[in-house]
């Protein structure tokens, strides 16, 4: 694996040959180690570039970055995976959060989108029961929390839902720093900042891949049935809850494969 640090200390990790290249973008509470089965299974074929958010990884002091902010930080990254040529996104929770928000602002550095798990969340086709918006509002609002506790209190707290909810990173790896953006969320809901969040309108071609056995979706049926009716995009689903792609790896993998041989394919054609 290749490690390459940018001006502002983003360390960006490479590994895999191909003309192609693809960006794995996590979210909570998660570093660049969730996509470990991924890069396994891609690497022979496409050159796979990730990295851990601003203040997700480890002993990183605790910012609370806003959506300029981060914008900088993914622009910096995919510029450092791929200088010149557009990238295929594959984002997950609050990276495809971000990574759409990105995608939607640099339309010439993305050319295909894989996502997982979330899509039209908050759209006004995204319609939640009141059990599932209380239930929601309540983790997201606990874990704002944590983040504002800070590390003595907040890295127990944050841990313990993290576990309550299934995530798969090491407990060691997760502390409430990961919290800022459900912090810089609700912070500027409950006081109407204006936040820079763009509706989430994509015209690249996606490959929306989500976990069937969960509460709630983070997607609407509009968002599925618009994906499936257009020939360039796709959605599917597993039996998993929200991290598809460790409950379900080699599924997951082999559809993600599948697509995009099939997108090579097109371009060829």
């Amino acid at each position: 694996m290749e490690t390459i640090i940018g001006k502002d200390g983003m360390e960006l990790h490479l590994e895999g040959h191909g003309d192609q290249t693809l960006v794995m973008i996590h979210g909570w509470p998660d570093n660049y180690r969730l996509w470990d089965a991924q890069v396994s299974a891609f690497k022979t074929h496409y050159r796979c570039a990730r990295f851990s958010l601003p203040g997700f990884e480890r002993g990183q002091q605790s910012q609370l970055l806003n959506m300029e902010q981060m914008m900088q930080a993914l622009d910096t990254a995919i510029n450092l995976a791929s200088p010149k040529a557009p990238v295929t996104l594959l984002l997950h929770d609050w990276g495809c959060f971000y990574g759409y928000q990105y995608a939607m602002r640099h339309l010439e550095r993305v050319s295909r989108i894989i996502a997982v798990d979330v899509g039209d969340s908050g759209s006004k086709d995204h319609k939640l029961t009141t059990g599932a918006k209380l239930m929601a509002a309540s983790y997201q609002l606990y874990l704002a929390l944590c983040w504002k506790l800070g590390r003595f209190l907040g890295n127990p707290m944050t841990r313990f839902i993290a576990k309550a909810m299934g995530a798969p990173a090491p407990r060691g790896d997760i502390h409430s720093g990961m919290n800022f953006p459900y912090y810089w969320l609700w912070k500027g809901l409950l006081t109407k900042q204006r936040l820079g969040i763009k509706p989430v309108v994509i015209d690249h071609p996606m490959l929306f891949i989500y976990g069937s056995n969960k509460p709630f979706n983070f997607h609407s049926q509009a968002w599925i049935d618009k994906l499936n009716s257009t020939d360039s995009s796709a959605a599917r689903s597993l039996e998993t809850g929200h991290w598809v792609m460790v409950e379900q790896a080699e599924a997951f993998n082999q559809m993600v494969l599948e697509w995009l041989d099939a997108k090579r394919s097109d371009k060829v054609a």
